[in-house]
């Protein structure tokens, strides 16, 4: 493989879309990965050359595709797949995994499935955009030099201004690319369904629970809000975010406290408290099966590594 780009997401507390990894490569002929399973969702856009990809569906049928530049593939979680550059004419490209609450709506509404992942576009503009956003977001810092992917030349300077982004610029990318996916697939649904009442109840939802979370909420009061029956609640989380509201309460609560040890001195006992639970046992018990690590081992490693 020729030299590339690499850009590793800082681990942030982002629900709805999170970025982990983005980059670019030009790849050698028959340069190959896998057979490889990924845990998070992994888009590639194909800039120049072709090449091939083989995947397993869950019921372990094998899909095999070749694809060549202006098309794109996704990979999906606890997928086995390979994939390599053609001999003749390798393939150059560039990357982004992600994963998030959102990351379900974004496959559906592009069209794009485990039986057809292949990403073919309606519009050139747009597909111009996404791979822009793409280039952007496997860029290591403002002041690197990276792929001009309108002349195809090396080195190109960022254009963007001398003070550094903050994270949120490289969070903006990763949403730019999931419009432009959706909305330049040739295989893109975005037209209204009968789901449009569902993503009502969703996003009414999403609203109860942040305003609420420090608060003991459950599945009944959540379905009470939005004035359905709890197991029309429960299959609406399960079809759109591939979980039920009371693991999403949990992931959201997580989240809020681990802002909390970053940025306060709140002890873990009131951090607790201040994200709905009284029992700080259970705050401990929560937080490690979202993190791995309790929350007062989570404050030491942040610590640290703000400290190198």
């Amino acid at each position: 493989m020729k030299p590339g780009m690499f850009y590793l997401f800082p681990n942030q507390n982002y629900l709805d879309l999170r970025p982990y990894q983005s980059g670019y490569a030009d790849n050698a002929p028959n340069a190959s990965f896998g057979p490889a399973v990924r845990n998070h969702y992994l888009f590639h856009y194909v800039i120049s050359g072709a090449g091939s990809l083989t995947s397993n569906a869950p019921d372990g049928t094998e899909y095999h595709f070749h694809i060549h530049s202006g098309q794109g593939f996704m990979i999906f979680p606890n997928q086995i797949t390979t994939y390599y550059a053609d001999q003749q004419y390798p393939w150059e490209y560039v990357w982004i995994e992600f994963d998030g609450m959102l990351a379900p709506e974004i496959l559906r509404l592009s069209g794009l499935s485990i039986e057809s992942p292949i990403y073919n576009s309606n519009d050139k503009i747009l597909t111009q955009v996404l791979m822009d956003a793409m280039m952007e977001m496997a860029r290591p810092d403002k002041d690197a030099e990276y792929y001009n992917a309108a002349t195809g030349d090396l080195p190109l300077k960022s254009s963007l201004s001398a003070s550094a982004e903050t994270q949120f610029y490289k969070m903006s990318k990763l949403y730019l690319f999931a419009d432009c996916l959706a909305r330049s697939s040739a295989s893109a649904k975005m037209g209204h369904s009968s789901g449009s009442m569902a993503d009502y109840y969703l996003q009414k939802s999403f609203t109860y629970i942040e305003h609420n979370f420090q608060d003991p909420i459950t599945v009944e009061s959540i379905a009470a809000q939005c004035n359905i029956h709890r197991n029309r609640l429960l299959k609406i989380f399960k079809d759109k975010i591939g979980k039920g509201p009371q693991a999403y309460l949990i992931e959201y609560r997580m989240s809020k406290a681990a802002q909390l040890l970053i940025t306060t001195s709140l002890s873990v006992n009131e951090i607790g408290n201040a994200v709905g639970y009284p029992n700080q046992l259970h705050f401990s018990r929560a937080f490690k099966h979202i993190y791995g690590v309790s929350p007062k081992q989570y404050k030491e490693m942040v610590k640290e590594f703000s400290e190198v």
